[in-house]
């Protein structure tokens, strides 16, 4: 090695040294406030990407985990053989809302309807897989007491599966009862929900607009209201029994008249 090369070497570390020096100095005489703005200078996208990642972390588990949304007054199981046109699940839940109340008190009415759609005559394997995704989660739905009401098709059917729609009192059926008498509400002979004005619905099928009245699609579609076997029970279970009573006894109030 050249020894120009070693004196440049030991002028490149002196000079290090006092630039060290002279900027440990400076930070020394620096007040607090002058600190922090250094400190922020120098840090700030640090701090900000930081606070960012953290905000979007909380707010992931917090959705994950139901904090950030408020909780249903009354959730309504629709069981059918078709699915039920969007238009026609908000018109729903509108004829609901207009019925129930704030149970939980948090100062808002919301009505969730659970769509499980159940084609036992499928044979397309897409479709097959997606009944059956369907059906575990009605299971699920029905153990875990989320539904307190069921909107139905094929009632008969439905009792004869799961045998959870509950008696005129609430109670469960015996063992060997799957009868739906008595358990079960006509949409069309039921005054208030058959009296309500729920608008149309639109629904694109294969590149086509379909359209039609909301009232058309749910009159034929049965209410009951599901019993529970064990001490688990749906949120709400006190008030949303009171909102069936209203319904069952305006549907007897309106036969009677007849």
């Amino acid at each position: 090695m050249r020894i120009g090369n070693l004196d440049d070497m030991n002028q490149s570390n002196q000079s290090d040294n006092l630039i060290e020096l002279l900027q440990s100095d400076y930070r020394e005489n620096l007040t607090k406030t002058e600190k922090l703005k250094n400190w922020w200078h120098y840090r700030k996208w640090y701090v900000i990407i930081g606070a960012f990642l953290f905000a979007a972390l909380i707010s992931i588990v917090g959705s994950m985990l139901g904090l950030f949304t408020k909780s249903s007054d009354l959730q309504i199981a629709y069981v059918g053989t078709a699915a039920l046109p969007q238009d026609t699940i908000t018109a729903i839940q509108d004829a609901f809302t207009a019925l129930a109340d704030d149970y939980n008190g948090d100062g808002e009415i919301i009505v969730q309807v659970n769509q499980y759609v159940l084609d036992g005559q499928t044979v397309n394997a897409e479709n097959a897989y997606s009944q059956y995704a369907s059906e575990v989660t009605l299971i699920a739905d029905i153990s875990e007491c989320e539904s307190y009401l069921f909107l139905l098709d094929h009632p008969q059917e439905f009792q004869q599966e799961y045998q959870v729609l509950a008696m005129p009192d609430g109670t469960c059926p015996d063992e060997a009862d799957y009868s739906v008498e008595d358990k079960i509400i006509l949409w069309a002979e039921c005054p208030p929900l058959a009296g309500a004005e729920l608008g149309t619905f639109t629904e694109n099928i294969a590149g086509q607009n379909f359209s039609g009245s909301n009232q058309d699609i749910l009159s034929g579609l049965f209410l009951a209201r599901r019993c529970f076997y064990g001490e688990k029970m749906c949120e709400n279970t006190e008030e949303c029994g009171r909102l069936w009573e209203l319904l069952y006894d305006s549907r007897t109030a309106a036969q009677q008249c007849e």
